[in-house]
């Protein structure tokens, strides 16, 4: 029997009688203590990647450009997971870009390097449209342990920052724990989750596609099981949930993402490939970015299959997913402003 949790409205708080002294001096303290400045988006990605920076930013001091330090710079790349291919084209594209412009100097080479992984990342940054006819039903995937369940409750977050109304479907069935933290993240956002608390995933997420389109919803998150790649009879049952939802609208999902976690490194390119031979992936979430030494994945991405990154997560608040910005990406992966 299927269910659908309704968030209640929030209760109101019980008054609060004043106290009648207050210490002075304590409530001017507390009057005039300023507010501890919140860091800034691209302050909190680069101390994310300071792991990976670090392997690279020290190559950069002091030097002599010459070949040795080419063959240094590529090892480290390789070292942050950007995988041996792209690394094998940044270098070739830096010792040339390097050559051309006669640079001697580490700043000015770094600069070069940031330069050449942004072209690289380039292709990768693009924006989900949300504006297109609704219901918008976007179907997630991923493998154990990524943060896909706490990306769906962020996404929804980000989606009615920009207007738009939300349901969720709890369609990993597996696992009474992911669906009571995709409830726990509706309450917190204030959104309806369609439930069922044993059965078919294709068939909870059947029942949410129909009730986004009868209550004119804008954007339906159905939420799926956690799956290795090379556990066939999931991946099998996942492409179910694929052709189940398009027996409600022939044009959906209209949006198919992985989630992945960047500390996974070269095997989060393996689930790229695996999930987008089974699915047809339109998009990447990369999850857990802050404290990796493996942030140069995302060049490894771009080289192997090169899937537009809508998303990425430095944190675990519910405002820690963004946007993915090349040129941000790499200046933070770089130390740069």
């Amino acid at each position: 029997m299927f269910s659908m949790f309704k968030p209640k409205p929030p209760k109101e708080a019980a008054p609060v009688a004043e106290a009648s002294e207050k210490p002075a001096a304590a409530a001017v303290a507390a009057e005039e203590a300023p507010e501890p400045a919140k860091a800034s988006w691209g302050d909190r990605l680069k101390a994310g990647l300071s792991k990976t920076r670090f392997q690279l930013n020290s190559l950069f001091t002091g030097i002599k450009v010459d070949e040795a330090l080419f063959e240094d710079l590529e090892a480290a790349l390789i070292s942050a997971d950007c995988g041996v291919p792209a690394a094998q084209t940044l270098i070739e594209q830096l010792r040339a870009r390097a050559k051309r412009d006669k640079i001697e100097d580490g700043e000015t080479l770094k600069r070069a390097l940031a330069d050449l992984i942004t072209d690289m990342l380039r292709p990768l940054e693009r924006a989900m449209n949300l504006d297109r006819p609704k219901p918008l039903v976007v179907m997630i995937s991923g493998v154990n342990g990524v943060g896909k369940t706490t990306s769906i409750g962020k996404l929804a977050k980000y989606f009615q920052s920009r207007g738009k109304s939300v349901l969720l479907a709890a369609g990993d069935t597996f696992r009474a724990a992911a669906r009571e933290q995709l409830v726990t993240w509706g309450e917190r956002n204030n959104i309806a989750v369609i439930t069922q608390e044993s059965g078919d995933a294709a068939a909870v997420i059947f029942d949410a596609t129909q009730a986004a389109k009868a209550r004119g919803i804008d954007i339906l998150m159905a939420d799926t099981a956690g799956r290795l790649p090379t556990q066939l009879n999931l991946m099998e049952e996942i492409k179910k949930v694929k052709r189940v939802i398009a027996k409600v609208d022939a044009k959906a999902p209209h949006e198919v993402l992985l989630v992945i976690d960047a500390n996974t490194g070269q095997n989060a390119v393996a689930q790229v490939k695996a999930f987008d031979d089974a699915l047809g992936l339109t998009g990447l979430v990369v999850t857990k970015l802050d404290g990796t030494a493996k942030g140069g994945v995302l060049c490894a991405i771009a080289n192997a299959r090169p899937k537009p990154v809508y998303f990425i997560g430095i944190g675990e608040g519910i405002e820690d997913l963004r946007p993915f910005k090349a040129h941000e990406f790499a200046n933070a992966m770089l130390g740069l402003d």
